[in-house]
C-alpha cells in the first residue's frame, strides 16, 4: 500500500509519483482528450453567404465531458490505495480533478493539498512531492 502520492495533472498527461519506504516510482497516463474536435453532420445556414455548417456545440462539450471523466478514472484507479494525496498542475484541471475525487468519501479524506504548479520536467515534479512528503527538520 503506498504511502504518499503525487499526481501533476493537466489536459494531455498525468504524472502520479508514489513514495513507498523512500522509493518513488513515476507512472504517466496519457489522455485521449481530443484538442479541437470538428464533428461531421450539423446543418447548412438559411442565409445565402452564411457558416456553411454548424455542429452542435452542445454535442462536442459532451463528448469532450465523457474523454475528461475517462481519462480522470484511468487516473483514479492507479491510486486508489494511496494513504495521502498531493494534487498539482497548471489551469484548472487540478480543481475538476479534486471534485471528481471528492465523490468518493474514500478518496475524500486522503487529498491532504492542492497547489497551483506551471509546466514541469519529470525530475522536478518528483523532487517537489518528495520534498512535499519529507518529514519537517
Amino acid at each position: 500500500m503506498p504511502e504518499h502520492v503525487g499526481i501533476w495533472i493537466d489536459h494531455e498527461k498525468a504524472f502520479i509519483v508514489t513514495i513507498i519506504d523512500g522509493q518513488e516510482s513515476v507512472e504517466i497516463i496519457k489522455s485521449d482528450i481530443e484538442g479541437k474536435i470538428r464533428l461531421s453532420g450539423g446543418s447548412r445556414s438559411r442565409t445565402i453567404y452564411g457558416p456553411q455548417d454548424v455542429a452542435s456545440e452542445k454535442k462536442i462539450e459532451e463528448r469532450r465531458k465523457h474523454q475528461l471523466r475517462r481519462y480522470y478514472e484511468k487516473v483514479i484507479s492507479e491510486v486508489g490505495d494511496a494513504r495521502k494525496i498531493l494534487l498539482f498542475g497548471p489551469g484548472e484541471v487540478k480543481i475538476s480533478f479534486e471534485k471528481e475525487m471528492k465523490k468518493s468519501k474514500n478518496l475524500s479524506a486522503k487529498i491532504v493539498s492542492v497547489e497551483p504548479a506551471d509546466k514541469m520536467t519529470e525530475k522536478q515534479i518528483v523532487a517537489k512531492v518528495r520534498k512535499f512528503f519529507s518529514p519537517a527538520e
